[in-house]
């Protein structure tokens, strides 16, 4: 069974920076798009950031120039480096994992910035 271990949330003032990775685990398969998603309060969960495992990217446009995704592929871990960061940021951060011909996701971490 595939697992998901986030890490890295936490509380920061504006401006400051957090690094959240994901580890996968329980898969025989390689994986394919990993992920981070988020969703503030009332509103709809949102892409942040993904990339493929041939390292093609892809960000939000409110992250561009200030988030930076990278992945391990033999690790099956993906990491997020969140730097400028702003209150609009503050959500629960959501791992995001494809693994053919399924998605899994994670519980999800809280990340809080505070102005």
């Amino acid at each position: 069974q595939v697992q998901l271990v986030e890490s890295g949330g936490g509380l920061v003032q504006a401006g400051g920076s957090l690094t959240l990775s994901c580890a996968a685990s329980g898969t025989r398969f390689g994986v394919n798009v990993m992920g981070w998603y988020r969703q503030a309060p009332g509103k709809q969960r949102e892409l942040v950031a993904t990339v493929t495992s041939a390292g093609n990217t892809n960000y939000a446009d409110s992250v561009k120039g200030r988030f930076t995704i990278s992945r391990d592929n033999a690790k099956h871990t993906v990491w997020l480096q969140m730097n400028i960061l702003k209150s609009d940021d503050t959500a629960v951060y959501y791992c995001y994992v494809h693994i053919v011909p399924n998605i899994y996701w994670g519980k999800g971490i809280q990340v809080t910035v505070s102005s």
